[in-house]
């Protein structure tokens, strides 16, 4: 039973990271984390980004699908965050394989980037 939960785990993070996997989507990110905790009006990530509504749409959807991104109507806009529980979820897990399990990078190596 355990195993199968691992190999769930496995494919949903799979997931995620497949769902950054584009300049685009990572940019999106980028810019959602960096307007944390209050996010950004669609009309604002589009214009930083310099991409379509209907571009912009689909990588929201990507990053949405896989929990990544919540959205919330404001009257007539859509408002994004990224949602660090989510985040943080992936983030412990690679932590866990690579820096505790076997000490693969060294936990103080990472620790300070996050400062």
């Amino acid at each position: 039973m355990k195993n199968n939960r691992g190999a769930e785990r496995i494919v949903r993070y799979a997931d995620m990271f497949a769902a950054m996997g584009t300049e685009s989507r990572l940019r999106i990110m980028q810019l959602l984390l960096s307007a944390h905790p209050g996010g950004m009006v669609v009309g604002e990530i589009q214009e930083e980004l310099g991409i379509s509504a209907s571009n912009l749409s689909h990588h929201l959807d990507k990053l949405k699908n896989e929990e990544l991104v919540r959205v919330s109507r404001e009257g007539t806009f859509l408002r994004c965050t990224a949602n660090t529980d989510t985040l943080q979820e992936l983030l412990t897990f690679l932590y866990a394989e690579c820096c505790t399990r076997n000490q693969a990078i060294k936990p103080e190596k990472i620790v300070p980037v996050c400062k």
